[in-house]
């Protein structure tokens, strides 16, 4: 799953196709392909590693006028030439790229292998294309061929599909994963980035969840998953295709929140290798022999350490501190006979835990940094460094760092345990899970409006790594929309809070975890019973049907990454509609380099 661009039109499809897959090399990928549809063949060229190898292995190809290209990022199977999109199907009928995971593909692998189809690579990717082309035979119609397949597939998908006895038409289809059409004058165009179709068109069409379109040169008509058609007007977007640095969006919290799905992917990249963390051998085996680590950080960094605390203590059964720099340094607490210390930062440059930092090497202590900035204050004074990878940052309240922080902290804990999780697969369902909020997110729009969490006080509820999160959802609310925000742990509610409460106050209830989700309904009833607007934000697996946002379902212990997604774009359209700076919100800099 990464990047898709197909074009159907008058012009050079392999050109345009190409500049698009470039302007999505962002995202990551660890491999690219196109396919052309020619007299009644389609031609398929793949190549690992970078777009430019695939470019040089077309530079001979015709001119073609209706094609579709990828950019991939491995999720089933390795990158390899045989794994990468696009993928064709046995009798060379279907070819299409897709991005998402399909939950229910060995089952219908299985049922396609007893009819006598065979599979080349090892994606679900492939097992699409044989089931588009088995009911195209049956019913000599690719539109109906996919209506059925989209009641039958379960899970997220974003679809550009060929079919080789149709050199008039590109099909896409959607479900939970991102795709537009770009609409010109004697071409129309897909993509799941309006950037990758900015140098040809301005002018796009949203596509929903469980829609397809057919695609030709003049029209782009748009169906439901039963195949009913529905009307709806392109928008025209105002960035100009020099504007590559905000791409489309308005602001850069915006942007930077868009982008964690591609973060995500980076930091598995950069390091996991065949499933194995991919660190400094003498650095993992400091981590590994520590008695105890601490982690020394401050606020959004902070937030991530303690989650950071209940991944390693859950998985590797080693010992935690969580510290905040400010404090840390003033007060060495007493530590143990073999610690190892945990600096988060993403600048790297942050004062506070600078000053922690010189007071532990002054110890003779050992300390590693997870930065943003190579070579940065705190990542040339630690022992170690992990770098994030996140990119730049440009927003003051950060967003995308704090997932890197996350995810990274997850891959180290798991790297120690001795029953450690699938963590390519299961972060591939946390990506799945943010695209899905992200697509959804006008409706986190109209709840800010409706339950009006723009007044003066606003509280978050949560237990366990939920109240994690709920520290975290507060501190983006009151950073950017100024109104006073407190996360508490639901379970305290009753201990002095409670009084705060107060007729008409936001409460906004975080739940996720399975073992303590009637707790924190308990605790909202309470507050319900005193006239607060309450807000339920549930995970799918403990979620009621009168809950106000509902997320997909991922493992318990990476829930975080996905719930926290909400309480950003919460925070987003708060500031919003109360008109703040959003990017730059006031007495507040993105780098605290003073104590």
């Amino acid at each position: 799953m990464c990047g898709i661009v197909g074009y159907i039109g008058e012009k050079n499809a392999k050109d345009i196709i190409i500049a698009g897959l470039k302007t999505l090399e962002y995202r990551g990928y660890d491999s690219s392909g196109i396919a052309f549809v020619d007299n009644g063949k389609i031609d398929v060229y793949r190549e690992v590693g970078r777009i430019t190898n695939l470019e040089d292995l077309i530079k001979d190809v015709p001119i073609a006028h209706l094609g579709i290209g990828h950019t991939r990022w491995a999720t089933h199977g390795k990158p390899s030439k045989e794994n990468s999109h696009p993928h064709t199907s046995m009798n060379k009928m279907i070819t299409l790229v897709h991005n998402g995971v399909i939950e229910n593909y060995v089952e219908i692998k299985n049922d396609l292998v007893a009819k006598g189809y065979t599979f080349s690579s090892e994606t679900d990717t492939e097992v699409i294309a044989n089931y588009l082309e088995e009911e195209y035979k049956k019913t000599n119609d690719m539109k109906q061929a996919i209506v059925n397949m989209m009641n039958d597939l379960h899970g997220a998908y974003a679809l550009g599909i060929l079919c080789a006895d149709q050199q008039d038409a590109l099909y896409c289809v959607k479900n939970k994963t991102p795709m537009l059409a770009g609409v010109g004058t004697g071409f129309n165009m897909i993509g799941s980035d309006a950037m990758a179709m900015i140098k040809e068109t301005n002018k796009f069409i949203e596509i929903n969840d469980l829609e397809f379109l057919i695609v030709t040169k003049d029209k782009i008509n748009i169906f439901d998953k039963e195949g009913n058609s529905i009307n709806r007007d392109a928008f025209i977007s105002n960035v100009n295709a020099t504007d590559i640095n905000l791409g489309t969006f308005p602001h850069y919290m915006l942007k930077e929140i868009n982008e964690q799905p591609t973060v995500i992917r980076t930091l598995l990249s950069k390091y996991l290798c065949d499933g194995k963390l991919n660190i400094d051998q003498e650095l993992y085996q400091q981590i590994e022999q520590a008695d105890r680590l601490y982690i020394i950080a401050s606020g959004t960094s902070m937030h991530a350490g303690l989650v950071g605390k209940y991944l390693i203590e859950e998985l590797a059964k080693k010992p935690v501190e969580v510290h905040l720099g400010s404090e840390f340094g003033y007060h060495l607490p007493l530590i143990s006979e073999k610690p190892l210390f945990i600096f988060i930062t993403q600048s790297g440059e942050t004062a506070d835990s600078r000053v922690a930092l010189q007071l532990v090497k002054q110890q003779g202590y050992k300390a590693l940094t997870i930065t943003n900035v190579e070579g940065s204050t705190l990542s040339r004074e630690a022992d170690y460094t992990l770098l994030l990878h996140a990119g730049p940052e440009i927003a003051v309240a950060s967003t995308k760092a704090y997932v890197a922080q996350v995810t990274l902290l997850a891959l180290l804990a798991n790297a120690l345990a001795d029953n450690p999780i699938d963590m390519n697969l299961e972060l591939n369902k946390v990506n799945v899970a943010i695209d899905d909020i992200i697509s959804r997110k006008e409706q986190i729009e109209k709840l800010v409006k409706d339950k009006v969490i723009t007044s003066r006080n606003c509280f978050y509820l949560g237990r366990n790594l939920d109240y994690y999160v709920a520290l975290e959802a507060a501190l983006k609310l009151k950073e950017i929309s100024y109104i006073q925000t407190e996360g508490f742990a639901s379970g305290e509610l009753k201990h002095g809070t409670i009084a705060l409460i107060e007729k008409g106050t936001p409460v906004i209830g975080l739940i996720t975890q399975e073992k303590i989700a009637l707790n924190t309904r308990s605790a909202l009833q309470e507050v319900k019973a005193r006239e607060a607007t309450t807000i339920i934000i549930a995970q799918k697996k403990v979620a009621n049907n009168d809950d106000d946002f509902i997320i997909e379902n991922t493992h318990h212990l990476l829930s975080p990454l996905a719930l926290v997604v909400v309480g950003q774009l919460i925070a987003y359209y708060a500031a919003l509609l109360k008109g703040y700076d959003i990017d730059k919100p006031r007495n507040l800099a993105k780098s605290v380099t003073v104590e």
